[in-house]
């Protein structure tokens, strides 16, 4: 009875650190596209092609998929508290924005992106593992969407925000908007946030690196991870090359991308609030409902991109499942693993490198010779491979219902 109590009170709204969380997620991912929407500036600040200031989002990327999880394992192996551990990364991350921001050459912008690349990798996996520690096992993948709204909220306001004021005030403004705004969630968090519950030999096996090693050696986490890199994969495949596909194939005007990619935005907004709302009770339902609409889109908007409404409705479709299904994402792997810092990192990086392989791979196939529709089939085909990759699940039967808060501890 006591349980059932204290379940239902944790039910009732989601603790206030966890919209920290989101505003510190919304930082780090604004941080990681903000590139895009300055690249000319960048380019003739550091007296280099667009090409090379492009990589600037990849070293990124390269930073959150290697160096996020051995980050980690050296943070589980000091026996790092979650607080603690989240305090440092955003730190580092600070740390890294400040020399961006004072960048005078490119090699040193290089570095600054690989550093606040690696922290923010394991600043998801740290961020996420407190969110789950803060609330009912039953609600955590309500939790990650509020969480992970952060990253939805990025291109929509965040980075939009520091092109407009790349072009007002320059670029290094932008720089010190963003690391300024991530050293507050670093003062907000360390005076906010709980400090852990324990500290006894429970505690222990929370911050264990030999613990969290334990909980990789995991098929069905595995299958988790193959999944959501595969959602994201398929997602990028398209939206990287969204803007020449409908200029080029769909012939719409220059003027209507920002519209477009304001709609893609608003649909990851709704989407991302659906989804987190049924994300712990029907995980597998909503994976399974999402993907299948994904494919759907993709492989619409490829037969007919040429027709403009046809294209604009399967890219609003897009937007509402793809991305937005990380809450579902996160509550599947919580549900297959204990919920550590190790394991959420391993599921970032997994998920960075679905967003690379489909980036690279629409645009290998474009200078190959393909049509411009060929990134949507690519990203059709993986959406179509994470389908396949459920059904095992869903035959034998692991849709279980959510893990009730007191049935492990």
């Amino acid at each position: 009875m006591e349980c059932t109590l204290k379940n239902m009170t944790q039910k009732s709204a989601m603790p206030p650190v966890v919209y920290l969380l989101g505003l510190t997620v919304f930082a780090m991912t604004t941080a990681e596209f903000m590139v895009a929407g300055m690249m000319p500036a960048l380019a003739d600040a550091m007296n280099v092609g667009i090409g090379k200031i492009g990589n600037l989002i990849s070293l990124y990327a390269l930073g959150m998929t290697i160096g996020g999880p051995v980050l980690t394992a050296v943070l589980l192996a000091l026996r790092t508290p979650h607080k603690r551990a989240l305090i440092w990364l955003l730190s580092i991350n600070v740390a890294g924005g400040i020399l961006a921001a004072m960048s005078t050459r490119y090699e040193m912008m290089a570095v600054a992106r690989i550093i606040m690349g690696v922290a923010s990798s394991a600043t998801f996996g740290v961020a996420l593992t407190l969110c789950a520690d803060l609330v009912a096992p039953s609600v955590r993948g309500r939790a990650a969407s509020f969480v992970l709204g952060g990253l939805m909220f990025s291109p929509v306001v965040g980075v939009p925000l520091t092109a407009f004021i790349e072009q007002h005030y320059g670029w290094r403004a932008s720089f010190w908007l963003v690391a300024v705004l991530a050293a507050l969630c670093t003062v907000a968090i360390a005076l906010w946030a709980p400090a852990d519950h324990k500290q006894d030999g429970a505690n222990a096996e929370v911050v264990s690196l030999s613990a969290e090693f334990r909980s990789l050696l995991n098929r069905p986490l595995w299958a988790a991870f193959a999944t959501s890199g595969l959602i994201i994969g398929a997602t990028f495949a398209a939206f990287s090359y969204f803007s020449p596909i409908f200029l080029n194939v769909a012939g719409v005007s220059a003027t209507s991308i920002p519209n477009l990619l304001a709609m893609y935005g608003i649909a990851n907004i709704i989407g991302n609030a659906v989804v987190g709302r049924f994300a712990d009770r029907h995980t597998l339902t909503v994976l399974v409902a999402g993907l299948s609409v994904l494919a759907l889109a993709l492989i619409s908007f490829a037969l007919w991109a040429e027709l403009t409404p046809v294209g604009i409705a399967a890219f609003a479709a897009i937007g509402l499942t793809g991305v937005s299904l990380n809450p579902a994402m996160v509550a599947r792997v919580m549900r297959a693993a204990a919920p550590g810092p190790l394991v959420n990192t391993m599921h970032t990086s997994v998920i960075t490198a679905g967003l690379a392989f489909g980036t690279w791979a629409g645009g290998a196939a474009i200078d190959a010779g393909y049509s411009m529709r060929a990134p949507l089939w690519i990203g059709a085909a993986m959406a179509a491979v994470g389908l396949a990759s459920l059904l095992p699940y869903l035959r034998s039967g692991l849709a279980q219902a959510p893990e009730t808060a007191c049935s492990t501890t």
